[in-house]
């Protein structure tokens, strides 16, 4: 059996329906913070769902009886959030990993692939990045996945508990929520491109991210879960490309058929100027190769967005 931690969120649920699909039996632990119970619908019946906290260590130690691998998403995310809150952000992002890494360890889980973020390259302006450069964190989300990487590191070393660690770089696709406060930039362009209002970019929009579609994701943690050479490690998981925010905007406007109106304010407190990711380790340890690029990517993004019911505001303004 398999647990997925965060498994109704937008990675986790994604993750677990592939899990499922493959035959596997699959629990989800979720505190049900920002997963939503709708993303599991299409297999719900199919995975077993525990609702719990990574900081109740009993909810935690009842999640991973009797498993074999964990695929840890749970995560207080997002850079602004972490910066409101950074307290809450260590709290489930250390504290919870590090209570779910002891759980395993005790429990005789084989081994966890944890999520990670390439915010942990931070202040570090070198391009592409690359796993052994140094890491500078200038968020504290991003502190608080370097922690976890750490932490995951110690328990191979010291407890024999295989981990590895996967640095996201920006997640796009199906199931991320664009009306969180803290939702991340590609579906909240889109929303706001089906709503008819201006998209509100930060700075003068070209800042650049290796934007990576969700399928992609999924394929690299499972590849993680069984490459044996991969246990200790930290991977980058993208595409080896970068795509402005402006890059964005107009991919919006190709697929919707109509221009964009664009609100720009100042630049956000603890984001980085460009990421690119060097996956070469990734595809040389993992086998990892990104099958869905930026463009189709997009597509597919739209079209979810537009068959979902978010365009309820436009409707009601």
């Amino acid at each position: 059996m398999y647990l997925v931690t965060g498994g109704a969120g937008f990675i986790g649920s994604n993750l677990a329906e592939a899990l499922v699909r493959a035959g596997e039996r699959v629990r989800i632990f979720d505190d049900f913070s920002s997963g939503k119970r709708e993303n599991l619908k299409s297999f719900a019946a199919d995975v077993e769902v525990i609702e719990g906290d990574l900081r109740n260590m009993d909810a935690v130690r009842r999640a991973v009886d009797g498993v074999t691998g964990i695929y840890h998403q749970a995560a207080l995310r997002s850079v602004p959030r972490s910066v409101d809150n950074p307290l809450a952000t260590n709290d489930v992002n250390i504290t919870g990993t590090l209570q779910l890494l002891m759980a395993a360890r005790d429990a005789g889980v084989k081994r966890v692939v944890a999520a990670s973020s390439s915010s942990v390259y931070g202040a570090n302006e070198a391009l592409p990045k690359r796993e052994d450069q140094e890491l500078l964190p200038v968020s504290p989300y991003a502190a608080s996945k370097l922690a976890g990487e750490h932490y995951c590191r110690i328990f191979t070393r010291l407890y024999n508990l295989e981990t590895v660690s996967l640095r996201y770089f920006n997640v796009f696709g199906a199931r991320q929520d664009p009306d969180s406060q803290y939702a991340a930039v590609v579906p909240l362009f889109i929303q706001s491109g089906l709503d008819g209002v201006p998209l509100t970019v930060h700075g003068d929009g070209m800042q650049s991210r290796d934007f990576t579609y969700i399928d992609n994701v999924v394929q690299a943690n499972l590849r993680a879960m069984e490459a044996p050479a991969a246990a200790g490690e930290a991977f980058n998981i993208a595409c080896g490309s970068r795509y402005t925010l402006m890059d964005i905007v107009h991919a919006i406007e190709r697929e919707l058929g109509h221009p964009l109106t664009c609100r720009h304010t100042p630049p956000r407190a603890g984001d980085v100027r460009h990421t690119l990711a060097d996956i070469g380790k990734a595809e040389r340890v993992l086998g990892f190769k990104p099958t869905v690029d930026f463009d189709e990517g997009m597509a597919r993004t739209v079209a979810y967005i537009k068959s979902q019911d978010f365009g309820r505001r436009a409707a009601s303004a």
